[in-house]
Formats: structure tokens, C-alpha cells, sequence
């Protein structure tokens, strides 16, 4: 058992910084390629690579981890549906009716038609 524990961290430890240089290494050679011819820029080296991924990645992506949702993960329309759900169901007949009537009225639906089309 600890054999295989040393082996997925060795592969960790060796993985990950190739895995962050060979990304590296593809988005100078795509800058250094794309950007000079195109729009007159300068050429870059690797730590400067480094420093427009990290720029970049705070600027537009954030450190939110995965899923995207910076309050526990997951996703956030999926936790907005349930939200929504939960609050539906504490509705009482009268309530849910009400709401039926103003959402029909307001889209300038006819509650009535509206019951009718989706039998």
C-alpha cells in the first residue's frame, strides 16, 4: 500500500511542473508566434509566459476552484433551481396561484389559455 501512495505522489511531483511548463512552453510559442506578425508586439520568454497566464488567470478566471461557484462549489445554476424549488414548495395554493396570476397577467397571458395549451 505504501508503494502506491509513493507512486501517485511521485507522480504528482514530477507531473505537475511538467504539466505547468509544457502549458507554458505552448502559450509562448503561440504568443511568439501570433502576436509579433499580427499586432507588432514584442516576442516573450517563459517566466513572462508565466507572469500573462498568472495575470490573466486573476484578472478573468479568478481562484474560484472548480465548478465555478465561490460559495462551496458546484453549480450555481443547479443551486439556483434548487433555491427556487424549495421556495415553490413552501408556497401555499392560494400563494401559488397569486404568483400564476401575476406572471400571466404581466406577459400578457391569459391564465386560463395558458393551462389549457400545456394539457
Amino acid at each position: 500500500m505504501k508503494k502506491h501512495k509513493l507512486i501517485i505522489i511521485a507522480k504528482i511531483v514530477i507531473g505537475a511542473p511538467l504539466l505547468i511548463f509544457a502549458l507554458g512552453f505552448i502559450t509562448m510559442y503561440l504568443w511568439n508566434w501570433l502576436v509579433p506578425t499580427l499586432f507588432n508586439g514584442p516576442a516573450i520568454n517563459l517566466w513572462q509566459t508565466f507572469g500573462i497566464v498568472l495575470l490573466s488567470k486573476i484578472l478573468f478566471g479568478g481562484f474560484k476552484g472548480k465548478g465555478g461557484c465561490c460559495c462551496g462549489g458546484g453549480n450555481p445554476r443547479q443551486a439556483w433551481k434548487e433555491h427556487m424549488k424549495a421556495k415553490w414548495d413552501n408556497l401555499s395554493t392560494e400563494e401559488r396561484s397569486n404568483l400564476r396570476s401575476k406572471f400571466f397577467n404581466k406577459c400578457n397571458f391569459n391564465s386560463d389559455e395558458s393551462s389549457e395549451s400545456a394539457k
